[in-house]
């Protein structure tokens, strides 16, 4: 109990009280929360990824092992919220907003700042986050949009708007500049290290003010299923994914702590832009996040206890 008391103080509640000055902020001072995420997404983010990707010392099979394990683990998860969905005889709207409140979670302004605490810094532990960060990202903005815009016949443009978005190329460069072994100038690279480095402030700034708008109410169903399933069945998948793949070490630690995450609030910004059932979106994330503070905790003991 006392390491994961340690755990709870030194990882998860840093965490927590970040987001909690983001939920008074907001309160106080009705926070221009579309701002935020624009800062968040064009300007924070880009610089994380590029300065991670280009000074981490990871290989493409690396970077695609990564890439092809979450995508696995993504499958899994579609696959049993869909059956589960059924089973409840969910509608489609219902079951689309619950299949994506589980297969999307907070890769970004949750999990680079925990893995950020539970690795020390570590390059590599974190190039393996921002791997899982950006596929999340690209999946939510194409398969999840097209997903909930299904009558839209427009996804030849939205698949191509994500590629006008900086987070793409700021991957690709990062990657590229890595392997080709390209020096940046020191007026360069300095600026970006500035701007990196402000982002797990503001990220879990934006996240406890995006939570201060969400309501949360505890008499649907679907929504134990779906926080049970990201929670708690959602790690179990990824422990067996990973024994059967024979992963180990560091790469098996972050991996796993990576789908501990609680529900992306990307899912509840988007089911609320398409008007698919934004209430149930948004109690899947509070409740989610919320709740990780017990689960994650537990998480990351066994994650390090065990591999």
């Amino acid at each position: 109990m006392t390491n994961i008391a340690f755990i709870f103080m030194e990882i998860i509640l840093p965490v927590f009280i970040l987001i909690a000055v983001g939920v008074l902020l907001q309160i106080k001072f009705k926070l221009d929360l579309y701002t935020l995420a624009k800062i968040n997404i064009y300007y924070l983010s880009p610089a994380l990824i590029f300065s991670k990707l280009y000074e981490s010392s990871f290989s493409l099979k690396l970077f695609f092992g990564v890439i092809a394990f979450t995508s696995i683990f993504v499958l899994i998860l579609y696959v049993l919220s869909y059956i589960f969905g059924k089973v409840m005889k969910l509608g489609k709207k219902q079951n689309m907003t619950f299949s994506h409140s589980i297969m999307f979670y907070n890769s970004g302004n949750y999990g680079i700042p925990v893995n950020d605490l539970v690795f020390k810094q570590d390059p590599l532990a974190m190039s393996i986050q921002i791997a899982v960060m950006a596929f999340q990202n690209t999946l939510l903005f194409s398969y999840g949009v097209f997903a909930l815009n299904s009558l839209n016949t427009g996804k030849i443009k939205a698949l191509l708007a994500y590629f006008k978005m900086p987070l793409f190329y700021a991957m690709f460069l990062g990657i590229c500049f890595n392997l080709f072994h390209v020096n940046l100038p020191v007026f360069l690279i300095t600026p970006i290290h500035y701007v990196s480095d402000s982002l797990i402030a503001i990220a879990l700034l934006t996240l406890g003010a995006q939570i201060a708008n969400l309501k949360l109410k505890f008499t649907y169903a679907p929504l134990y299923v779906s926080m049970a399933t990201r929670l708690l069945m959602g790690p179990f998948i990824a422990f067996l994914l990973l024994k059967l793949l024979g992963v180990e070490g560091m790469i098996a630690q972050a991996l796993l702590i990576s789908t501990a995450m609680p529900t992306s609030v990307n899912s509840s910004i988007i089911a609320q832009e398409y008007n698919n059932e934004p209430e149930f979106a948004a109690q899947t994330v509070v409740a989610s996040t919320f709740f990780s503070s017990l689960t994650l905790t537990i998480v990351i003991y066994l994650a390090l206890a065990i591999f």
